[in-house]
């Protein structure tokens, strides 16, 4: 019966070579992609200094707003450049994710516009894309790198003497 039953069964499918092989390739892309964000909003903040200085005193961060902007400049680099190198993407991820996570609740706060206004529909598609966002940066701090990052490309061996 045991035989029978073997004979009538389908072929068991052969792992997807293909996708396994290009998984480093989307690993590597998608770094790419993930990590734009971070470089273009770090330029931003750079090239329109004055603007962001207003935005920052609209939304009330008058506290030592040299270190506020420039802080946020350093970590939008840093851990955007760590992601796209793949060289220590937990601690990047982390790092975007302290200034992400105030930003989100601070610039996008929809619930205190009027419900139905345009604002509101704005400010709150504005929220849902960074907490999107800010699960790519958990994935990321979760996830090791593929074979295209930093680290493998430059590895060494350890000789024993």
């Amino acid at each position: 019966m045991e035989k029978l039953i073997e004979q009538l069964s389908l072929p068991r499918p052969r792992p997807n070579r293909t996708f396994a092989q290009m998984q480093h390739i989307f690993d590597l892309i998608g770094r790419i992609l993930l990590s734009f964000i971070f470089f273009f909003e770090a330029y931003d903040y750079f090239a329109f200094e004055q603007l962001n200085r207003r935005a920052m005193t609209i939304y009330g961060l008058t506290w030592n707003q040299d270190f506020l902007l420039y802080g946020a400049i350093l970590l939008l680099f840093l851990g955007g450049l760590m992601i796209l190198l793949g060289y220590r993407m937990r601690f990047g991820a982390l790092l975007l994710l302290v200034y992400w996570i105030p930003l989100t609740f601070i610039v996008h706060d929809f619930w205190n516009e009027g419900e139905g206004t345009e604002a509101f529909r704005l400010q709150s598609l504005f929220f849902m894309k960074n907490l999107a966002i800010m699960g790519g940066l958990l994935l990321a701090a979760t996830h090791v790198s593929g074979k295209y990052r930093l680290r493998r490309l430059f590895a060494t061996t350890n000789v024993r003497s």
